[in-house]
């Protein structure tokens, strides 16, 4: 049989450790499944890529100024002359290839601020090319919402049209895009890729119990969504206020608190704590991936998060959990994880209430640790259902092969 030629794609190798966990699980099913596959990317962090998962990588946008603020006519030209050069190379890579997987990540949604003729113009060629060239595009465990904005919510409900499968990390994903005109009848809903991802030990009790152990806050860089941005700097302070004052809570009740990140551009945001409360109860992890949360999140005796990854991590750890949700997705997680009540609004964080919800997850912490380990066991299995579907949609062949194998 000739080596099946995969290709991974999006902003992968960015910074971003949600979309980089995505691909670890996704490249992790295809060393287990498929491993005479050829695999290589096209992403926003190529060297990165290249580096870290030993695949070969190529530059998703030609010009490399994409995600910069354009004001001058020079960057403005090289700008729209990348839109024309990006059609034609990302038709060529898709060409070589005989599937191409986006892994997981948000890409058919806005929660964030977001540009048209960014990322939404790149998986429309990916998914247009792929139509055109008969290579399948599949869409893994993605995320999607509603998108108010019509450009944008016109290329991604045209990417997503043209993608040979589709599955989605949630079911508010699957009914927001037949909400916006997408046939989703034979679409199906699975747990976020990161699950599939190992879980690092937790550490045996050394003695008898001490005092309380640390908490994990997770921050982030937050301004509101894409309709948002009139108010964007409003949000932010008010995010930015509740989230420090919450921790100086923690530090006058004596609790180490340890600041997560998810994104290179939350580091403003833990520097902005760290110079607020000033303690040495306070520090910053240095986490390069999931599996780097996920070690922190299990040695915490409970987590406050607000990126999406970073509650996917303590919620895999088994560690108790309190989202500051700032998109239904965060809210649907930890419903779908049995802490559906352990949610805050994230655009208006008010220390006080949050303390309170604080202290109610930690007085049932032993209840939820069980509740966890069982919805965790559930995900795994149901991840083994979606990686089953992905090889009869995408690798017949394979599939036909292994079933002669088990038949035997």
């Amino acid at each position: 049989m000739t080596a099946a030629r995969v290709g991974v794609f999006g902003l992968l190798g960015s910074g971003n450790l949600g979309n980089d966990g995505s691909l670890e699980a996704v490249l992790g099913y295809l060393r287990a499944e498929h491993p005479e596959a050829v695999v290589d990317a096209l992403c926003g962090g190529p060297e990165v890529v290249a580096a870290r998962y030993g695949i070969p990588a190529t530059r998703l946008h030609w010009y490399r100024g994409e995600y910069r603020t354009a004001s001058r006519a020079g960057a403005i030209a090289g700008k729209g002359l990348g839109k024309l050069v990006d059609a034609v190379r990302t038709a060529a890579w898709v060409r070589r290839h005989d599937v191409v997987i986006v892994p997981g990540m948000g890409v058919l949604e806005a929660t964030l601020p977001l540009r048209p003729w960014g990322f939404p113009y790149s998986l429309f060629l990916l998914c247009a090319s792929g139509r055109l060239l008969r290579t399948r595009v599949a869409l893994v465990g993605v995320g999607a919402d509603a998108i108010s904005d019509r450009p944008t919510r016109a290329l991604v409900r045209g990417a997503a049209r043209l993608a040979a499968y589709r599955s989605y990390r949630d079911a508010l994903s699957r009914d927001a895009m037949r909400a916006m005109g997408v046939d989703t009848s034979r679409d199906e809903v699975y747990p976020d890729l990161a699950f599939a991802l190992p879980t690092p030990a937790a550490s045996a009790p050394s003695g008898p119990p001490g005092p309380p152990g640390p908490v994990c806050v997770g921050v982030m860089d937050f301004h509101g969504g894409n309709d948002d941005r009139a108010r964007a700097e409003e949000i932010h302070r008010r995010y930015l206020d509740g989230t420090t004052r919450f921790v100086r809570a923690l530090v006058e009740d004596g609790r180490p608190v340890r600041l997560l990140t998810g994104d290179a551009c939350d580091a403003a945001v833990v520097a902005a704590i760290l110079d607020a409360v000033d303690s040495p109860l306070v520090t910053a992890a240095e986490a390069a991936s999931l599996a780097d949360l996920m070690k922190e999140t299990t040695a915490a005796d409970a987590v406050v998060a607000t990126r999406y990854h970073n509650l996917v991590c303590a919620l895999k750890a088994g560690t108790p959990t309190l989202a500051l949700s700032y998109a239904a997705k965060s809210s649907a997680l930890m419903e779908s994880m049995g802490l559906g009540a352990y949610c805050h609004p994230a655009r208006e964080v008010d220390a006080d209430r949050l303390l309170e919800q604080f202290r109610s997850l930690e007085g049932r912490s032993a209840e939820l640790r069980r509740t966890l380990a069982e919805r965790n066991l559930a995900a795994n299995r149901q991840l083994g259902d979606q990686f089953t579907a992905l090889t009869a949609a995408l690798f017949p062949a394979a599939d036909h092969v292994h079933t002669l194998r088990e038949a035997s």
